[in-house]
């Protein structure tokens, strides 16, 4: 395990290894380097790694015999950390002296510069005449600190290996045998792969079918392809079935050679690939036959087609059954035929483990034991593997004292040599490519049941150095995804059953980066340390927030002199969690004095200020406040040269931003969102070109940021919200500003002020407006209190064909509403206050275009406080017309819209909810809304239900305040006989609920009519006797 879980050094020096040469072979930073005569050393530093790169592999497989090897990876460990800080302090002062030379000594930036970064630094403390005689001494300690690790390594008779290095691990012994005498839960999903193996669909390769099993580690895949591969059903309808286990290496001669052996129970030694497929091919000629390929890896198609070759000359009917934990594998191998298996339901889980602990399927003759047995299988959650292995573990056991013991355990404490669950994911671990293994153990930091978002996982990622460039250019972002996917693809992710946008790890592949990752990272929740956890070399610190968090918990803090993330969980807080408190001494005394620090992540405590000495940390590249009681920043913040990620999502007392936050020409994420009182932005935020994430951007009339400064801004993404467009006086200004170039911008939200604006603005609104025509693959786009009198043609122009929302509000200017039917691809459409709109006409449908349906694909319409709509007039007048506007319409909300007497259209044949409130003039017309389920009206005089014989599923009608409504109709007839909630309101017209012919009466003896109700709710309907 140790061997396995050292492969993180391997990791870390490889990746210091490319983070020295890309540094090295800069132009800019070479210059500095030779300038400051440090060039060698950096140099030598290369070759030394080298030669220290070319011997791990050798080491990680002594170590395990060997404790001075073992101290020497992780001294190695160290030293390659502290190498990376280094590297980072040089390209810091590199790129300060840069900005204040390409700056000139009479701009406002050089001053700015000066002021805020002369006394910056503690741990670096540079100076404009000669480097730092502090890093020149860390670096000469660093050479010799590698020369020592070499010299070692020749003691400790370390072999180089100039050929590549090759992931070894302990091979796993399985076969098409069961080893289980029984299998538990299986049933349902052994049946769904039987029948893609009888069937003759799911080609894969020429008449070959072809199915795989895909799941995370330990689930069971190899289980359950047993129990098929065994079944009598396949026995009887293969001629031959062949069962190899591939494993990692995907090598095409070796399992060729595997399948001829299987098949003719001799050995075949050839490496000569053609004389083994010919004869493989003559083996399987004119045969029907199963081949089972179990644990497979290889994501190359072009190895996967020629391992296939010699299979079309099986017999039609023929299968392969693949298993895998790569869904990129499954996808490869059996695009058609995949089937995710889950973990195990508890009982089955529960079955499986006292099987192998107790014997039997139950606790019966040891009740004592059932309560640690209950909750040890909670801990396996649904994994077979891990169930069998801690059954087997405790099955000569039977003291609860022993038991007990094995529930608070850790499972990665297991021993080896029991092909204990951990060896297995170890597997999985080890297998990864060293920027998924930083990646994955990184997530240490994660207590179990932790939900994380994918995309703060990523920015976490970037912030620590993990993500790398490619030679395809690609941004960041995209690069971190791939990473992420990668990960998720192998089971080390999975996706939350409750929120789809979040994520978390099995319980046991938590234990898995908790254990490769020991002493790098540390997780504290308030418990007491272990014993031999050191400090000193902790790069990653996580704690879940406490109400009141005091210095005594964080003195720890004091002795984590190399800490790189120090992060309070959970990142993602709910918007009404209360806040936490925090001494005032971690933030003045201990942060400040954790200059490698990378990450810094305090939100959700009630933080009304950073100390001055924030900008002493160089390092930092990810800052967040969030949700915090911050009133401003320092200046100081402007020496965070490094600093990508400035986060302060709800701070609702922050008024101002630092004007030295255009120093950070690195940051590529400012999150505004819900900053209320924040009411101007820096100057010259238009410099900070990198950024992506913009989530608001204030326009200021007078003095500070116009809307110019958005210009070069050509990177952002996700959503922008442009705040006090009628500041922009000068129309000139917004021509100068473009949108239309910022491809990856997925909402936008433009506001022309608070709705007690003065809504005057008719002669510069539409200008400006025109110019912020967003580029075509906007999805999104929010438009509040306009001051025109117009929209511009773009927003229901042929450009937006992607638009898929819009929401219009409070705009009372506006005569018209432009021609969103046009738009194909627009889902829900929002439409409130438009005080100046009496009727919807024939352009809002798209100008009664023939060719296609108005809002062909429109789910949800909302109309709300329309104090002037009358009427809406549908294409060619007719309102009656069947299968043309709104076709997949299912939600359709009319709120406060006196006026509003025109009938709704009449036929809606998806509208599932409907909802009338506020409209007294507009009468209830029959409709034909077969789909409807849920039914409101609400303060709407005429709305009487007169009929609702076509409102076959209704379950929900609520009517409330509606005084002309007397009875309800025919309910035999005419009532809906699905419905479940009948709720009756404040109807003071009410006399009686049902009409029977000419009579309002309804004998009790009747009331099966209304067989499906189980809700009935008549309050403040006086007239009802």
């Amino acid at each position: 395990m140790e061997a396995i879980a050292s492969s993180l050094v391997e990791a870390v020096v490889s990746e210091m290894f490319h983070y020295l040469s890309d540094h090295v072979s800069s132009a800019h930073f070479n210059k500095f380097a030779r300038k400051e005569k440090i060039l060698s050393e950096l140099k030598k530093w290369e070759n030394l790694l080298l030669k220290i790169n070319a011997c791990l592999e050798d080491a990680e497989e002594k170590q395990s015999t060997s404790g001075f090897v073992k101290l020497w990876l992780r001294d190695l460990r160290d030293i390659a950390y502290d190498a990376e800080d280094i590297i980072d302090e040089l390209a810091y002062e590199a790129r300060r002296r840069q900005m204040k030379e390409d700056a000139g000594p009479s701009s406002s930036t050089h001053k700015m510069m000066r002021k805020y970064m002369s006394a910056c630094c503690v741990n670096f403390n540079p100076s404009t005449l000669k480097f730092s005689t502090k890093v020149e001494s860390k670096i000469k300690k660093l050479t010799a600190r590698l020369e020592a690790a070499v010299a070692i390594k020749n003691d400790l008779s370390l072999v180089e290996n100039d050929r590549g290095r090759r992931e070894r691990v302990t091979e796993r012994l399985r076969t098409s045998s069961l080893v289980e005498s029984r299998v538990y839960g299986r049933e349902k999903d052994k049946e769904v792969i039987l029948d893609i193996l009888m069937n003759d669909g799911d080609e894969g390769f020429g008449d070959i079918g072809m199915a795989c099993i895909w799941g995370m580690p330990g689930v069971g895949k190899t289980t359950l392809a047993q129990l098929v591969y065994n079944d009598i059903k396949v026995e009887s309808s293969f001629d031959l079935k062949i069962w190899v286990c591939v494993s990692e290496e995907f090598d095409v001669i070796r399992l060729t050679a595997i399948m001829l052996e299987a098949i003719t129970s001799a050995s075949w030694n050839s490496k000569d690939l053609n004389l083994l497929q010919v004869s493989l091919k003559e083996k399987l000629s004119g045969k029907k036959f199963l081949l089972v390929l179990d644990d497979v890896w290889n994501e190359n198609y072009e190895q996967w087609e020629a391992l296939c070759k010699p299979f079309i000359a099986g017999a039609a009917g023929s299968k392969i059954l693949v298993t895998t934990r790569n869904v990129d594998t499954a996808s490869i191998m059996a695009p058609c035929g995949t089937y995710h298996l889950r973990e195990l339901a508890d009982k089955d889980c529960l079955s499986l483990f006292t099987r192998h602990a107790l014997g039997g399927s139950d606790f019966e003759g040891h009740p004592n034991l059932k309560p640690f047995g209950e909750e040890i299988v909670k801990k396996c959650s649904g994994l077979p593997l891990a169930a069998k292995t801690l059954g087997g573990l405790l099955r000569t056991k039977r003291n609860p004292d022993e038991w007990e013991d094995i529930m608070n355990s850790k499972i990665w404490d297991l021993p080896e040599k029991g092909n204990s669950i951990l060896p297995a994911l170890l597997l999985s671990y080890h297998h990864l490519p060293s920027h998924l293994k930083r990646c994955f153990s990184y997530c240490a930091i994660f207590p179990k049941d932790y939900e994380f978002d994918k995309e703060e996982l990523i920015r976490l990622w970037k912030a620590e150095g993990f993500l790398h460039h490619t030679k395809r250019k690609k941004q960041m972002e995209d690069i971190g995804i791939e990473y992420f996917r990668d990960l998720w693809s192998r089971s080390f992710f999975q996706q939350s059953t409750i929120n789809k946008n979040r994520y978390a790890m099995h319980d046991l592949i938590n234990d898995l980066a908790q254990f490769v990752s020991k002493e790098i990272c540390f997780f504290n929740n308030g418990d007491k340390l272990n014993d031999g956890v050191k400090l000193e070399s902790s790069r990653h610190f996580s704690f879940l927030r406490h109400q009141y968090d005091v210095s005594k918990r964080f003195e720890m803090l004091s002795q984590m002199t190399s800490l790189r993330t120090l992060v309070a969980l959970p990142i993602h807080m709910l918007p009404m969690a209360a806040s936490s408190f925090l001494s005032n001494t971690v933030l003045q005394q201990f942060v400040p004095k954790l200059g490698c620090l990378r990450v810094l992540s305090l939100n959700g405590y009630c933080i009304d200020e950073l100390p001055h000495r924030i900008g002493d940390l160089i390092h930092l590249r990810y800052l967040n406040l969030s949700r915090t009681s911050i009133k401003s920043l320092p200046e100081s913040v402007g020496s965070l040269l490094n600093l990508q990620t400035l986060i302060l999502h709800g701070c609702k007392n922050l008024t101002k931003l630092p004007q030295a936050i255009e120093n950070l020409i690195d940051l590529c994420v400012l999150d505004l969102t819900d900053t209320h009182s924040l009411k101007e932005m820096p100057m010259q935020i238009g410099n900070l070109k990198n950024l992506k994430v913009l989530s608001k951007f204030i326009v200021q009339r007078d003095s500070g940021s116009g809307i110019k400064e958005l210009k070069g801004l050509s990177h952002l993404r996700k959503e922008i919200s442009i705040i006090g467009l009628e500041n922009v006086v000068d129309t000139g200004e917004a021509r100068d500003y473009v949108l239309k170039d910022k491809k990856k911008l997925e909402g936008l939200d433009l506001q022309w002020g608070h709705e007690s604006f003065d809504h005057r603005d008719g002669e510069n609104g539409l200008p400006v407006f025109n110019m912020l025509q967003p580029h075509q693959d906007i999805n999104k786009v929010r438009v509040a209190c306009y001051g025109g009198t117009k929209f511009p043609s773009w927003l229901g122009g042929s450009s937006m064909a992607n638009i898929a929302d819009i929401n219009l509000s409070n705009c009372r200017n506006v005569m018209s509403l432009p021609a969103l039917g046009r738009l194909p691809s627009l889902k829900k459409l929002s439409i409130t206050g438009m005080n100046g709109v009496k009727r919807l006409d024939f352009e809002f449908f798209g100008d009664n275009l023939p060719s296609s349906k108005p809002f062909p694909v429109l789910e949800v319409l909302q109309f709300q406080n329309m104090s002037n709509w009358e009427y809406w007039c549908y294409p060619n007048n007719r309102p009656d017309e069947e299968d043309r506007e709104f076709p997949n319409l299912r939600e359709l909300m009319i709120h406060n819209c006196p006026k509003l007497y025109q009938k709704l259209p009449r036929y809606l044949p998806s509208l599932v909810k409907l909802n009338i409130k506020g409209c007294p003039n507009m009468a209830y017309s029959v409709m034909s809304l077969p789909s409807l389920l849920d039914l409101s009206i609400e303060d709407c005089n005429k709305m009487v239900p007169r009929s609702m014989v076509d409102l076959t599923s209704l379950t929900t009608l609520r009517i409330k305040r509606v005084p002309d409504l007397t009875c309800l109709p025919n309910v035999f007839e005419q009532f809906p006989g699905a419905l479940k909630h009948l709720i009756l309101s404040n109807c003071i017209g009410l006399t009686a609920l049902w009409q029977k012919g000419n009579e309002l009466e309804l004998e009790p003896n009747e009331l099966h009519c209304l067989a499906s109700l189980e809700h009935l709710r008549i309050e403040s309907c006086s007239e009802l006797t």
